[in-house]
């Protein structure tokens, strides 16, 4: 459990270091360079989930003796901790980002949302309908709360293909070595 936490926590603090490094460059201060600040987050973090999944599997796998085995279902249960405690912790980050470091990250997100809506060719009552909701969905609160669930989905599915490649049977005898 204790690896499974410090593992978690470690890829929700790099997301929230990419999140920080976004901001600082620019990405989440207008509409424009929102979608790109975006997809590079979006990229930079399927890197961390699978980075910090297959360290947490593999040191969980270490944890366990080799004459017992690691099979899929351990290796799976392992990443889906890590994946929890990931998505808990990063959700946590996500709102603390949004209300204290950039406060006003919801109001890009709008203003980018409301642009698209113009784009569509929607009218000024129907954009104005909309936004109501779209404030809604991008607050800090629901953010959050969207962003865990959809974080440990992508995680698990994650977890799914990992621990199919890190499982390990149990070693039946001992080399003479371990043995004494």
């Amino acid at each position: 459990m204790k690896t499974n936490f410090l593992y978690g926590l470690g890829m929700a603090i790099a997301g929230l270091v990419i999140a920080l490094l976004l901001n600082v460059l620019g990405f989440h201060a207008n509409a424009e360079k929102l979608p790109t600040g975006q997809m590079i987050g979006m990229v930079l973090g399927i890197i961390v989930t699978i980075g910090g999944l297959i360290l947490a599997i593999r040191a969980r796998r270490e944890d366990t003796p080799v004459h017992e085995e690691f099979g899929y279902g351990r290796a799976l249960g392992a990443g889906t901790l890590t994946a929890l405690v990931s998505s808990f912790f990063g959700s946590l980050f996500n709102v603390l980002y949004m209300t204290v470091i950039n406060p006003g990250l919801q109001d890009i997100i709008v203003e980018g949302e409301i642009a698209k809506m113009e784009e569509r060719g929607m009218t000024s009552a129907q954009i104005e309908q909309a936004e109501g909701m779209v404030r809604m969905m991008t607050g800090p609160v629901a953010s959050g709360i969207m962003g865990f669930i959809m974080a440990f989905i992508v995680s698990f599915i994650i977890c799914l293909i990992i621990s199919a490649f890190l499982k390990r049977p149990a070693v039946d005898e001992l080399p003479p070595a371990m043995a004494s």
